[in-house]
C-alpha cells in the first residue's frame, strides 16, 4: 500500500525539479492524511496547454496558474462489477482486487507561476521566488482536491491557514529533493 505521485513536465522553458516536488507533494498528501494506495499527479505545462484547459474546464479566457482536478470523490469500495453493490457472487479474483484511489491532477504553469510570484513576495515567508511560488501552487492544488475552497471570504481564510501549515511543515527553500 502506498502513495504514488507522478509527475510531467510538459514545458520547456522553465527548469523543474521533478525529484523534489514529487516528494513534496508526497509528504504534503500524507499530512492530508492519504494512505493506502492512492494516486496522485502533477503536471507542469506552458501557457497555451493551460490557457486551453482554464478555457474548456473552468469557461475563462486566458492562462492560470494553476488548476486541480479531481478524479474519484469517494474512496474505492468492494462489491461486484459492475455497480459494486454488496449482492450477489463475487469471485477470488475480485475479492483480492483493489483499486488504488485516484486522487486527482494538479496542473501548474511555471511561466504564469513566475510571473505571479512577486505578488506573494513578503507575505507568509515567501521570497518572490519561483520555488516558493511552485510550493504554494503544489499546496494549493491539492487542497482542491480536498473540496476546499476560496470563493467565500470564510473558506479562503480556512485554506490559506492550512496552505501555510502544509508549507510550514514541508517547504524548505532551497532543501534537496525529499529533504524535509
Amino acid at each position: 500500500m502506498s502513495v504514488e505521485v507522478f509527475i510531467a513536465n510538459e514545458q520547456s522553458e522553465f527548469a523543474v525539479d521533478e525529484d523534489r516536488w514529487m516528494h513534496f507533494a508526497m509528504n504534503v498528501l500524507k499530512s492530508q492524511k492519504v494512505s493506502g494506495d492512492a494516486e496522485f499527479s502533477l503536471i507542469f505545462v506552458d501557457r497555451s496547454a493551460i490557457s486551453g484547459l482554464n478555457e474548456r474546464f473552468m469557461g475563462k479566457k486566458g492562462p492560470t496558474d494553476v488548476l486541480s482536478f479531481p478524479i474519484d470523490t469517494e474512496p474505492y469500495s468492494a462489491g461486484r462489477s459492475p455497480d459494486f453493490s454488496s449482492s450477489g457472487q463475487r469471485s477470488p479474483a475480485q475479492d483480492s482486487y483493489s483499486a488504488p484511489f485516484l486522487l486527482g491532477d494538479v496542473v501548474i504553469c511555471p511561466e504564469v507561476a513566475s510571473e505571479n510570484a512577486a505578488e506573494h513576495e513578503g507575505t507568509n515567508l515567501h521570497d518572490g521566488s519561483l520555488d516558493d511560488e511552485l510550493a504554494l501552487l503544489i499546496v494549493h492544488g491539492i487542497l482542491h482536491l480536498f473540496g476546499m475552497d476560496h470563493e467565500l471570504d470564510d473558506e479562503a481564510e480556512i485554506m490559506e491557514e492550512r496552505e501555510q501549515e502544509l508549507l510550514q511543515l514541508h517547504y524548505r527553500k532551497g532543501s534537496l529533493p525529499g529533504a524535509v
